[in-house]
């Protein structure tokens, strides 16, 4: 169960970026680059958030709203605070941005070897429907393609759906 504490969900801003780049140097093979998280911010398409606990970012989420879709790119918790459900709330968290941006389904790649996240994934609706061959490219790992096809009927079974503006805070 998360830690007992003050969690809240906050846009993506510069102030951010070095708790962002700790986190994704220790979750990620190839992690992105502080210029990649620049681009997110300043990139009209996208919606890319942190998660804090008590004023300290423990993880960050983000996705390209495309049309009726949402493309996630990335998601990380920092490492003291996996398996505590912090991964989930985010989740659902960029699910709701989503379907209130008019996204109706959600895409996502995720490394084979990445069981943890897939199971996290499939319990929110994601299937596996396709593969890329070698796309990370450090260790020529294939991408398994997600797909999440009615978000409101994903949020709604997580009993998360709301007609107004998602809470920004959960003691």
């Amino acid at each position: 169960m998360a830690k007992v504490g003050k969690l809240s969900f906050h846009t993506l801003s510069i102030k951010h970026l070095d708790e962002v780049l700790e986190i994704e140097k220790v979750s990620f093979r190839t992690p992105w680059t502080k210029y990649a998280f620049i681009h997110e911010i300043q990139f009209e398409k996208s919606v890319f958030k942190v998660l804090k606990l008590n004023g300290r970012i423990i993880g960050y989420g983000g996705f390209w709203h495309i049309l009726d879709e949402a493309h996630i790119s990335n998601i990380a918790i920092h490492p003291e605070y996996r398996g505590q459900g912090f991964g989930k709330m985010l989740l659902l968290h960029l699910l709701e941005e989503a379907l209130q941006k008019g996204a109706s389904k959600a895409t996502l790649e995720v490394r084979r070897s990445n069981v943890i996240a897939q199971k996290m994934y499939s319990r929110f609706g994601f299937k596996i429907i396709s593969v890329r061959k070698n796309y990370y490219t450090d260790e020529q790992e294939d991408a398994l393609i997600m797909w999440n096809d009615d978000i409101r009927a994903t949020l709604a079974a997580a009993g998360t759906e709301k007609e107004d503006t998602p809470s920004e805070s959960i003691h």
